[in-house]
């Protein structure tokens, strides 16, 4: 709410949140599994259980984790465009904001607002398209003092990488589909990386909103 007014948590909550940090809309909190994402295409853009085939969609439990290894949320203002190609990996954006996966050690609610500082970022692909995974922190987490970039969190959160990509290659294997691949071999590319593709589709965002059009049906 905005003066008593309902928001978007896509379009009216700002990406910048001041000091180098970002705003994360919290979608997933951490060891669940249902699939919550922003409805780009509602009115106000609610944060709504994603369905197939008319049944709400649920992430199985990848061995040894349970559910979503992380808070799970988006970047406002952002938009992985599906009409241009990533020169990155030579694929389509996904249509939706960026994900941000949260590492900090608290559970966060489904719609809350933190400001994170970014890590890095994976390059996942999803069938045909990018699906960028920005690596970040709570900037009021203990340990944000000591996480700058990627390496700190091999440092401070041993293994965490490594299960980030085991958990996103496989995680749509029990239900039938292939495992997931991805550019740069899985490997994650620093902060400065980060943030220049977090640039690229904040600017996708902003071409979106002025081009209402081109909007492909969805709620701007």
């Amino acid at each position: 709410m905005r003066g008593g007014a309902p928001i978007s948590p896509w379009h009216d909550v700002p990406l910048a949140a001041g000091d180098g940090t970002y705003h994360m809309v919290c979608e997933i909190p951490r060891w669940t599994n249902a699939k919550l994402e922003i409805d780009t295409a509602a009115p106000l853009n609610p944060i709504r259980h994603d369905s197939k085939n008319g049944r709400p969609r649920h992430v199985a439990n990848v061995f040894p984790h349970k559910g979503y290894m992380w808070n799970y949320g988006a970047l406002p203002q952002t938009f992985e465009d599906p009409r241009a190609v990533d020169p990155a990996t030579g694929l389509v954006g996904d249509g939706d904001p960026i994900d941000v996966l949260e590492v900090g050690r608290a559970v966060c609610a489904e719609g809350s607002v933190h400001r994170v500082r970014v890590l890095g970022v994976l390059a996942l692909i999803d069938g045909a398209e990018t699906d960028w995974k920005v690596l970040a922190i709570r900037a009021d987490d203990p340990l944000a003092p000591a996480m700058r970039d990627v390496a700190d969190l091999d440092r401070h959160m041993p293994g965490l990488l490594r299960a980030t990509v085991d958990w996103l290659t496989n995680y749509k294997v029990p239900d039938g589909k292939p495992p997931n691949r991805w550019a740069f071999g899985a490997a994650p590319q620093n902060a400065e990386y980060a943030r220049g593709v977090i640039a690229a589709a904040h600017k996708a965002w902003r071409a979106l909103v002025h081009a209402p059009a081109a909007d492909g049906g969805l709620a701007l």
